[in-house]
């Protein structure tokens, strides 16, 4: 996106510092997306040599060799036995259990006593949507004893393209209903217990206490530093995915006195950086992958063989099918697990991600205009400018009209914008168009509002010939 769309580039350099001042210098775009205002790599990337973790190392005298390779890697929305503190002497296999899980029982690596531990054990899945989906079928299929589940949405008909937990006739329903009746429906041996609240500081620590290992189904940085921080004052394994468009992620974190998340990206990045799933898209096939290898994760954790994915970062390209590893180190000045903790209970994270909804609310009634406001107007031959912030592609399935700049390229285009003119700026859902407003105000813009719900409110309050997705 910000290298001419090229993942890979060449470029000059002996030191790490000058290869990366090379490569801003040509691809000026990516300034703001690896610095920081004082010169300093943000905290949500990550610098690796070859594969080699190499943040708390000096890199201005971290030399290079031409065959080396300097990855940029941001943060994208052995292990504890777990099997050795849960008692499985008193449990047994029921005949039917024992033909269920024949395939388990007649590998060594699992045998009787790993399905046994795997039927005393208890997994937390933090969302029931695209990761959250494989990742619970998988665990009740293995006849994981215990499975909860934490969601507060409701089932959507665009989830369907990813979230195998729900079937159409679901739309509408909340998704923890649903996912109960498919987790059932494929093993009812086993128990599902489900929260549907809001993940929170103030219930975190209650939810999961009562878990062996926690899975990180999340879409969003609040809830992912609010997991990380709470198994870490816990002592939880925490089994963490993320997926953007074809590239997906998965590491096993706080387990075995390995690395937690917030060692990997201290902090995240401004709301404003970085885009979700949402507004960047997903391959429908991607959180299945992503989500499987959690499920696998944990299964090996709970049974205590192989080799977890503590202290090593998977990184898939889906769209080249390329897997890689990365190393990662345990952080000794991490805020909460490095040796002098600061932080010791939970705090707020949506101040600490830089995200103040009430404030964010007040100042988008104030931004903000409806599509039955801009329709009137329009209709009245009011002089509106139309922004349009989406991907070219995404103005091929509808079209507002107006001018497209997306939001990408907006910060070196807003040269071509009037500041005189009023300006209405929309998107899909209105998410990104309020983004474009707030840098439209940092630069000098004064009347320039926001499409409250994009072109998908307008097709379906003003135009229902107009396509939504």
């Amino acid at each position: 996106m910000f290298t001419d769309k090229k993942e890979v580039v060449e470029v000059p350099g002996a030191t790490i510092d000058s290869i990366l001042k090379n490569l801003t210098t040509r691809h000026p775009r990516l300034q703001q997306q690896i610095f920081s205002e004082d010169g300093r790599i943000r905290s949500f990337i990550n610098v690796y040599l070859n594969d080699d973790d190499i943040r708390y190392l000096q890199q201005g005298s971290t030399r290079v060799k031409e065959s080396d390779t300097v990855s940029i890697i941001p943060s994208i929305a052995g292990g504890a036995d777990v099997g050795e503190r849960v008692v499985v002497e008193e449990l047994q296999l029921s005949h039917e259990e024992t033909l269920r899980y024949s395939r388990h029982l007649i590998m060594p690596e699992v045998g009787i006593d790993g399905q046994k531990k795997l039927k005393a054990a208890s997994v937390l899945i933090i969302g029931a949507g695209g990761l959250g989906s494989p990742a619970s079928m998988y665990l009740a299929a293995a006849g994981v004893g215990r499975i909860g589940l934490v969601d507060f949405d409701v089932v959507d008909l665009t989830n369907l393209q990813r979230q195998i937990l729900h079937s159409t006739r679901d739309v509408g329903k909340s998704k923890l209903n649903s996912a109960r009746e498919t987790l059932l429906g494929i093993n009812p041996q086993i128990e599902v217990q489900t929260y549907e609240v809001r993940l929170t500081s103030e219930n975190a620590l209650d939810i999961l206490q009562d878990y062996d290992v926690i899975v990180d189904g999340t879409d969003n940085f609040p809830t992912r530093y609010l997991v990380n921080d709470a198994c870490v004052l816990l002592g939880k394994p925490n089994v963490y995915g993320s997926i953007f468009r074809f590239d997906g992620q998965v590491s096993v974190f706080n387990s075995g006195g390995g690395p937690c998340y917030r060692c990997l990206y201290p902090a995240p990045p401004p709301p404003d950086l970085v885009p979700n799933c949402a507004e960047g898209g997903v391959l429908g096939v991607l959180p299945g992958i992503i989500g499987s290898l959690q499920a696998l994760e944990a299964i090996k954790i709970i049974i205590g063989t192989g080799e977890s994915l503590v202290g090593r970062l998977l990184l898939l390209d889906a769209l080249k099918m390329h897997f890689r590893e990365l190393r990662l180190r345990k952080n000794p000045e991490c805020s909460v697990c490095g040796e002098h903790p600061t932080i010791r209970a939970l705090i707020d994270y949506e101040e600490f991600c830089g995200v103040h909804p009430v404030e964010r609310k007040l100042t988008q009634k104030q931004l903000e205009i409806s599509v039955e406001e801009l329709k009137a107007r329009l209709d009245r031959g009011d002089d509106i400018f139309l922004l349009d912030v989406r991907e070219a592609y995404e103005r091929e399935i509808c079209n507002m009209g107006g001018f497209l700049i997306p939001l990408t390229e907006l910060p070196g285009r807003i040269h071509e914008l009037d500041t005189l003119r009023e300006i209405v700026v929309y998107c899909r859902t209105g998410n990104r168009s309020a983004k474009a407003i707030r840098l439209l105000q940092k630069n000098g813009f004064r009347n320039a509002k926001n499409l409250a719900g994009g072109t998908n409110a307008w097709a379906e309050r003003v135009d229902r010939n107009m396509a939504k997705y």
